[in-house]
C-alpha cells in the first residue's frame, strides 16, 4: 500500500475542510453554480465575520404579528435546554459540538407571529431562516407542525453556558437532520414566511 507524504495529507485535509459545511457562512458575494442546492457554507475570514453580527431577528411575511426578537425576547418565551449535539457537514465531518445550549423552538416563534391562515386546511407555507450574509435554510409548514422536525428546530441564544456572540447573538439549528450543517444558520437575521399558491 502506497504511503502518503505530508503534502498529500495536507492537500486532503484542505479539500475536506473546503468541501465541508463548516457552519461559518458563505463569503460575501459567493454564489452557487446553477443547479446547486445552496446548502453549503463557504469559508469566511474571522476578521470579516464582525460585519455580519446581528442582535435582532425579524419575523415577517404572511403573519398577523410581525416580530422583532432579541435575546431578551426569547428569554420570555418557553426556554428549552438541549443536551449534546453535533454540527455535521455534508461530508459527514463533525465541525462543532455543543455540550449544552439554550433556545426556543422555531415553531413557538411562528405561533407567536400567527400565520395568516384562512382555515385549518390552509397549510401551504414555506419558512426561510435567513442570515445577514444571505445564507438560507428552508422549512415547510408540514415539517414544523406535523413532523418531529418541529420539536427539534431551535433558535439558540446560548451555547456551552455562554451567550452566542461571534456568529450573531442568535442562530438556528435543526438537530434531527442527518447532516445538521446545511440548516445551521449563523448570524440569523430573519424568519420569512410565505404562502405557496
Amino acid at each position: 500500500m502506497k504511503r502518503l507524504n505530508g503534502t498529500s495529507i495536507l492537500m486532503m485535509l484542505t479539500l475536506i475542510i473546503y468541501s465541508c459545511n463548516n457552519a461559518s457562512g458563505p463569503a460575501t458575494g459567493a454564489t452557487m453554480p446553477s443547479g446547486e442546492s445552496g446548502h453549503e457554507h463557504l469559508p469566511i475570514a474571522a476578521a470579516d465575520s464582525a460585519k455580519f453580527v446581528t442582535k435582532t431577528i425579524e419575523v415577517k411575511g404572511d403573519v398577523r404579528n410581525e416580530l422583532h426578537l432579541t435575546v431578551d425576547s426569547l428569554r420570555k418565551m418557553k426556554i428549552i435546554t438541549l443536551d449534546e449535539f453535533n454540527v455535521v457537514c455534508q461530508s459527514g465531518a463533525t465541525t462543532k459540538t455543543d455540550k449544552t445550549s439554550k433556545g426556543v423552538l422555531l415553531k413557538d416563534i411562528i405561533e407567536k407571529a400567527v400565520l395568516k391562515q384562512e382555515n385549518h386546511k390552509d397549510r401551504n407555507f414555506i419558512i426561510v431562516a435567513r442570515a445577514s450574509d444571505d445564507y438560507k435554510a428552508t422549512f415547510s409548514w408540514g415539517e414544523l407542525f406535523n413532523n418531529p422536525t418541529g420539536e427539534n428546530t431551535y433558535v439558540l441564544y446560548e451555547e456551552n453556558g455562554k451567550p452566542i456572540t461571534e456568529k450573531g447573538e442568535m442562530l438556528l439549528i435543526c438537530t434531527n437532520d442527518i447532516k445538521t450543517g446545511p440548516r445551521h444558520v449563523n448570524w440569523l437575521k430573519s424568519i420569512e414566511i410565505s404562502k405557496v399558491d
